[in-house]
């Protein structure tokens, strides 16, 4: 009465965020290589950013990421190790198509994903390809101004035509963006997107959104008119906002928070625009430019299933009080949580509710696409991490994620945990804050060998794969 024979075990990784080899057979740049380690990051995600490039006063984790890219069939190996059934990358628009807007792309960076894939299929894992996890390539940003001109609708398309014919029977799960709804809260590391001086912020970013959205439908149609088999998914970064008292203002601001998160992913699941989102256009004076052959491709082409992200739940309050950490989405602290060493605060019955959410809300196959623990790892001389805290919380997670199938009702394809191995933070750019089951050697600075080790969680998830979730319990290693 659990998950099905077919659920998809897995792990999850961004290109920008282990492969590395920016400068490597031909690949761009993109706005995700110029975002800095430390103190600057913060403010450069927000959108302000206006050099796009390298300096010398900062350290650039992106450029070299884990070394994915030349170490990726050891790594696809130790997945194979632990039972995975499906495998979750990206892929980097600017390998395909270095400045973005070229004719013809990049076959040196084609083959590298190809081979990949193959490498996936040798053990039976089954590629997840997010298309664009937040790069795009610095060349569209200074050209046309990124996702703000509804010329980037075609560049995506050509991106899209490319791999779906290269790739066809190598890859069948495609999502189009991720967490699309992150665009809303960190335009540039979301999207590329830089204001200029004295322009409505909040109309750029949906006008952006709003290109986005078209992008994604018409990937939807390209993906499945080159392979019916395809599966083409959405992607969120999910957690329900929670009203802080029972008293009807803080019931309303959690539902204004809640639709606002959903916004977009009810446009890509049900074909159109919501009433309270053109209201909202309306009340605010935003002139969003949506033509009557936006309205029909939005329509005619909605996505198959609804993907997501899941670190915490999250609270609205009327009354505005102390801030709680949380991949981007700040939300009032919930006094009853505890919350990790990042702040994030930690609810896996706030797992199953939103799980609940998605499905009542769309009654679409669901597939959790990111789940994890950030934390500090401290290796023994052997690279050995006894991550018991890590374990603890993704038993937890999963345990809630088993009720929400097995006595909710919903319908899930699969999950894959976020950084299945070590990789850069994408809030932070530290390596400290990891998420793998799969240790490697490299600190904040770069320094390190990059070598693999297993970490206690590694035995512990394939036992978790094994018995297909029904034993979570506490390895004894």
């Amino acid at each position: 009465m659990g998950f099905k024979k077919d659920f998809l075990w897995g792990g999850a990784t961004a290109a920008n965020q282990c492969e590395g080899a920016i400068d490597v057979d031909g690949r761009g740049l993109a706005n995700v290589d110029v975002v800095p380690l430390g103190k600057d990051r913060l403010p450069i995600i927000t959108g302000k950013m206006k050099h796009l490039a390298f300096d010398e006063e900062h350290f650039y984790p992106a450029k070299v990421g884990i070394d994915f890219y030349h170490r990726y069939k050891e790594d696809i190996a130790l997945f194979a190790e632990m039972g995975f059934k499906t495998f979750r990358l990206s892929i980097a628009w600017s390998r395909i198509f270095p400045n973005g807007d070229e004719t013809t792309p990049n076959e040196e960076g084609l083959k590298f994903y190809e081979e990949m894939f193959k490498e996936c299929k040798k053990y039976g894992i089954e590629p997840l390809v997010t298309i664009t996890h937040f790069d795009c390539p610095i060349h569209l940003i200074k050209e046309y101004g990124g996702w703000r001109n509804k010329k980037m609708v075609e560049f995506y398309q050509n991106l899209v035509t490319a791999i779906a014919k290269r790739y066809k029977g190598l890859v069948k799960y495609w999502l189009t963006f991720n967490e699309i709804n992150m665009i809303l809260h960190a335009p540039f590391m979301g999207a590329g997107i830089v204001f200029e001086e004295g322009e409505n912020e909040e109309e750029v970013k949906y006008q952006a959104a709003h290109h986005e959205l078209v992008a994604s439908a018409e990937a939807t149609r390209i993906l499945h008119e080159v392979d019916p088999e395809n599966k083409v998914g959405c992607m969120m970064a999910a957690g329900d906002y929670y009203a802080y008292e029972c008293k009807p203002e803080d019931v309303f601001e959690s539902m204004k928070e809640n639709r606002h998160n959903l916004s977009l992913i009810d446009i890509q699941a049900r074909g159109y625009y919501p009433n309270y989102l053109l209201k909202e256009f309306e009340q605010k004076g935003l002139n969003i430019e949506i033509t009557e052959e936006d309205k029909k491709v939005l329509k005619a082409h909605t996505v198959d299933f609804i993907s997501f992200s899941y670190y915490a739940s999250r609270v609205a309050r009327a009354e505005k009080e102390e801030l709680t950490a949380g991949n981007i989405f700040e939300s009032v602290k919930n006094p009853h949580l505890e919350a990790s060493e990042w702040g994030w605060q930690i609810d896996p019955l706030g797992f199953r509710i939103t799980l609940n959410t998605l499905w009542d809300r769309y009654q679409k196959p669901l597939f959790v696409v990111e789940n994890g623990l950030g934390a500090v790892d401290t290796p023994d001389e052997n690279g050995y991490v006894a991550d018991d805290y890590r374990i603890d919380y993704m038993a937890r997670h999963i345990e809630a994620m088993r009720d929400a199938v097995e006595k909710d009702g919903v319908e899930l394809w699969g999950y894959t945990s976020w950084g299945c191995i070590d990789l850069v933070s994408a809030g932070t750019g530290e390596m400290k804050k990891r998420y793998g089951f799969i240790y490697v050697d490299r600190d904040n600075e770069g320094n390190g060998t990059l070598a693999r080790s297993k970490k206690k969680s590694f035995y512990w998830y394939k036992n978790v794969i094994a018995t297909n979730g029904e034993d979570v319990a506490m390895p004894e290693i």
